[in-house]
């Protein structure tokens, strides 16, 4: 499996570049996405810009991302998809699991913002 990651302090950006994300690929991604989050990252990006085509394995692979991250009490954040995996995930009905945006400087955001209401929410306790 080939991909790239850019590791930051509050988050990752994990790219997979990789035409299909299918079975072949989707336990190859679920170890990597476990094992940045066991490194202490909680908060992951995963670029999807390479990637053509996914199954239902690839699915479960996004979800067991999500469900890492979400455990973590951080997020995970898919971005670049294609019309085809956009497609796929809303058969799937899972556009309101996921959270998913169109850039990776939008997802960035997103986890920024994620991040100071987690801290405002603690500062009133």
């Amino acid at each position: 499996m080939k991909f790239t990651i850019d590791k930051h302090d509050k988050y990752v950006i994990f790219r997979l570049d990789e035409p299909k994300l299918n079975s072949l690929i989707s336990p190859k991604l679920k170890s990597e996405l476990i094992l940045i989050n066991t490194e202490g990252q909680r908060n992951i990006v995963l670029d999807l810009s390479e990637v053509k085509y996914s199954d239902s394995s690839g699915l479960g692979s996004l979800l067991v991302g999500h469900r890492i991250c979400k455990s973590a009490d951080g997020i995970f954040i898919l971005t670049n998809l294609n019309e085809t995996i956009s497609k796929l995930i809303h058969i799937s009905q899972l556009e309101e699991v996921l959270n998913i945006v169109p850039s990776n400087d939008e997802a960035i955001d997103l986890i920024f913002m994620e991040e100071i209401e987690k801290e405002l929410k603690n500062e009133t306790r």
